[in-house]
């Protein structure tokens, strides 16, 4: 029992030593090893949109719901709250607006 618990211990030890060293070697972006923040940092600003760019990317993603909505209500359709109909009456624009079922999505 008592060799039991020195494994668990070793075991458990090993895998903090491990957990601790694998995010360090994760965080090297350098081709040759070394570390450079300056191309880090300049990678990583370039990957992420700043908030100007979410901002257009929103404006532009309600554009298209909303023509895709006026599409369907010229087609017919008719959103309210409690419509037993729903899904036909959906599928129906759809189709008599020539939009994909899975473009709604």
């Amino acid at each position: 029992m008592h060799i039991a618990r020195k494994l668990i211990v070793l075991f458990a030890s090993a895998s903090l030593g491990i957990g601790a060293i694998a995010p360090a070697y994760a965080q090297n972006t350098d081709a040759s090893g070394g570390d450079n923040a300056a191309t880090a940092g300049a990678a990583a600003s370039a990957a992420k949109p700043t908030k100007a760019q979410r901002k257009q990317a929103r404006k532009e993603a309600r554009a298209k719901k909303n023509a895709e909505l006026k599409k369907l209500e010229d087609a017919g359709y008719k959103p309210t709250a409690n419509d037993p109909n729903y899904p036909q009456d959906l599928q129906n624009a759809q189709k008599k607006a020539g939009i994909g079922q899975g473009a709604s999505q």
